[in-house]
């Protein structure tokens, strides 16, 4: 019997499952999430091979001859039990966006569906507070929610085969910063000269679930010079670590 009727474990083949906290689209659950991901890889469960962090769910692959489906899937409900929700991160990062024009080509489109300027959106954009609930779909890919509501848009009705590496989007309810060119039925406001990914950096992965992001529009000069530091490895985007007194006194 479960600890949380809320909680479910799936068996997704013969050698992983996912197990859900919920589902809806909430930092609460999420949180639930990175805690319980976090309790795990400081286990170091020998047979448990990889986890990734969803929005709801905690996919688990693991070596089905050392550890049994019922064994683990046992193991980790007790463990979710007893394992709080993940604090709050620290990390708030400012990210530049050159909005509209060649970078932002759905940003008209955008702006007409909701009966609002360009400029507008814009400003709503970059009013908005994000939490990376998690990465997926390509390297560095940032699912972000967060999204002011008034200018959320369902998806295109005919995804593009091709977008651009970079485009900082929106789909439904949800945001998305994307660095890898590649197909995406998501609207396109602008493109970020951010490498959240970039194979030859140290860190490869600037995002982690968990953590801030606030917008901020550039020129396309501005962009152009932040393109070519970033290709070089510069961060580029700002990374601000708030202090413990910060975090208790609720600064965003």
């Amino acid at each position: 019997m479960l600890h949380d009727p809320a909680l479910r474990i799936l068996p997704c083949g013969d050698a992983a499952f996912t197990i859900e906290f919920g589902e809806t689209v909430d930092p609460v659950l999420n949180a639930r999430v990175l805690g319980l991901d976090d309790a795990l890889a400081l286990e170091a469960l020998a047979g448990v091979h990889e986890t990734i962090p969803t929005y709801r769910s905690l996919y688990v692959s693991y070596d089905p001859e050392i550890l049994s489906f019922a064994a683990l899937s046992t193991h980790l409900e007790q463990l979710a039990a007893r394992t709080g929700p993940k604090p709050p991160s620290p990390r708030r990062w400012r990210v530049p966006v050159s909005y509209g024009g060649e970078f932002g080509f759905d940003l008209e489109e955008v702006a007409k569906g909701k009966n609002l300027t360009a400029d507008e959106v814009v400003r709503r954009h970059v009013a908005g507070d994000y939490r990376v609930y998690m990465l997926g779909y390509m390297p560095g890919y940032a699912y972000l929610g967060g999204l002011d509501q008034s200018i959320a848009t369902p998806r295109r009705n005919e995804p593009r085969l091709v977008t651009p590496a970079g485009a900082v989007m929106i789909g439904g309810v949800q945001a998305g910063i994307q660095c890898l060119e590649a197909p995406s039925g998501w609207h396109i406001l602008g493109r970020t000269p951010m490498r959240s990914y970039h194979p030859h950096r140290d860190p490869l992965f600037l995002l982690e679930p968990g953590d801030a992001v606030r917008f901020y529009e550039v020129s396309l000069a501005e962009w152009h010079e932040m393109d070519k530091a970033a290709e070089a490895g510069e961060r580029v985007a700002e990374l601000i670590i708030l202090s413990a007194d910060q975090m208790a006194g609720g600064v965003a």
